[in-house]
């Protein structure tokens, strides 16, 4: 990793930099196909899964034979792991659940908030160079959580035509029927859309390359809804002289093997730790069958040594991270000053993969700066909160006037006639 000595503020924004494509042209092209799958439907689907993904598709849908059989090739120890890894997502998801919220705001006005499912959902799932089955878990079991009446999964289909057997099982576990074997832009604009094959929805999630990001991106403008920009995954990690340098070079490296577009970042005030966790880095990395994807995304990273923790604290800050870990003494005094963050791993025995797969909480999280204003995907991702107001005849003779005054005051009359006319006829009684 490169290597920065208390760099000037100045220089942060330049230096904490994701790498980027040359956008103008992703877009044009991510345009291009969606706009060929608003208007051919499933033919345009199988034509760009040929074209992206070197695999001709002539069914898109996954047969309820294919979900049945897909647990036959899961080992027993995978499917316990899985197992495990689901309950724990479920009671963290399931202890988000809200009550109705009613008050009586004055007598005879009444006022409450009713959380609806959103009835259908698009769930987005990577193939690419892994299968992320975990993902399956984090994005279906809220969705089940919450009601939702349609889900739709779409994922790429490996070299064979067949979607990954682990992916059904979980995708059939989560109670989810409706599998497209479609990735990339094309499934994004399939479920925005809508197809012979494929429901349109009306919120996609999941994550994505910069791609699949840009098409969620560009349909959101649109007017499908979308969980949130989710693009290559990120980690930045805090130390201190009571880190484990080989525990850290493992969580880098853990992101690093995400993508050659994966960004990992370490943040310290000892210099020294820096060139441990370099050779430590070095070791793990020749281990790794993903060595080379790994290293490309190394290419993109970079440690930081800073003077003060309250300086680390700005740059997390500034850098909002998908992934924070924070591997320092009394890790948990510093949780109220981190304000921008997708997800906190505290302390040294916390690695960003237990997030990743079992701990409870959720892996789909904002990522390029967008922690600073969004939130990863929780049970509410899959919710609407409607509002309900009732005001009987005493609460209007009360209530009236002032919404009668207040219309007057911006001029806008039939607003305040609407109050008006009711009191004129509730006085007359």
């Amino acid at each position: 990793m490169k290597q920065y000595n208390n760099p000037e503020k100045s220089t942060w924004p330049s230096l904490l930099q994701r790498p980027v494509q040359a956008m103008k042209q992703l877009e044009a092209t991510v345009a291009m196909v969606l706009e060929e799958v608003r208007s051919s439907g499933d033919k345009a689907v199988k034509k760009y899964t040929k074209h992206f993904d070197r695999v001709t598709v002539d069914n898109l849908l996954v047969t309820q034979e294919e979900l049945e059989k897909a647990g036959d090739q899961v080992s027993n120890d995978l499917k316990q792991a899985i197992a495990v890894a689901k309950n724990n997502i479920e009671k963290f998801h399931a202890a988000q659940q809200e009550s109705e919220l009613r008050i009586e705001i004055s007598k005879g006005v009444e006022c409450w908030r009713k959380s609806v499912p959103i009835e259908k959902v698009g769930l987005y799932i990577p193939g690419g160079t892994a299968p992320l089955f975990s993902t399956v878990l984090m994005l279906g079991v809220p969705a089940q959580l919450a009601g939702c009446d349609e889900i739709v999964l779409c994922t790429p289909p490996g070299k064979d035509g067949k979607v990954n057997p682990v992916i059904l099982y979980a995708a059939q576990l989560v109670g989810i029927s409706k599998v497209v074997k479609a990735g990339g832009i094309q499934a994004i604009g399939a479920m925005a859309y809508g197809t012979a094959s494929v429901p349109q929805v009306y919120k996609i999630f999941g994550p994505g390359n910069q791609y699949v990001t840009a098409a969620k991106q560009l349909i959101n403008k649109e007017g499908i809804a979308i969980d949130m920009p989710a693009g290559p995954s990120e980690v930045m990690v805090w130390a201190d002289a009571t880190a484990d340098p080989e525990f850290i070079a493992a969580d880098l490296l853990s992101q690093a093997e995400h993508g050659g577009d994966s960004q990992v970042i370490l943040v310290t005030t000892e210099a020294q730790l820096v060139t441990t966790v370099n050779e430590a880095v070095a070791e793990q990395l020749d281990a790794l069958p993903r060595k080379a994807i790994a290293q490309r995304a190394l290419e993109n990273s970079k440690a930081f040594v800073l003077e003060s923790n309250g300086l680390v604290l700005d740059m997390i800050n500034a850098y909002a991270p998908e992934h924070l870990i924070v591997a320092v003494s009394n890790a948990e005094q510093y949780v109220d000053a981190i304000k921008n963050a997708g997800s906190v791993f505290l302390g040294n025995y916390t690695p960003e993969s237990a997030g990743d797969y079992a701990s409870g909480t959720n892996h789909t999280l904002p990522t390029n700066g967008f922690a600073k204003a969004y939130s990863g995907v929780s049970l509410d991702s899959y919710l609407k909160k409607i509002t309900f107001q009732k005001i009987s005849r005493e609460g209007l003779l009360d209530l009236g006037p002032v919404i009668e005054q207040m219309a007057e005051a911006e001029q806008l009359m039939a607003h305040k006639n609407a109050v008006s006319i009711r009191l004129q006829k509730l006085t007359a009684l």
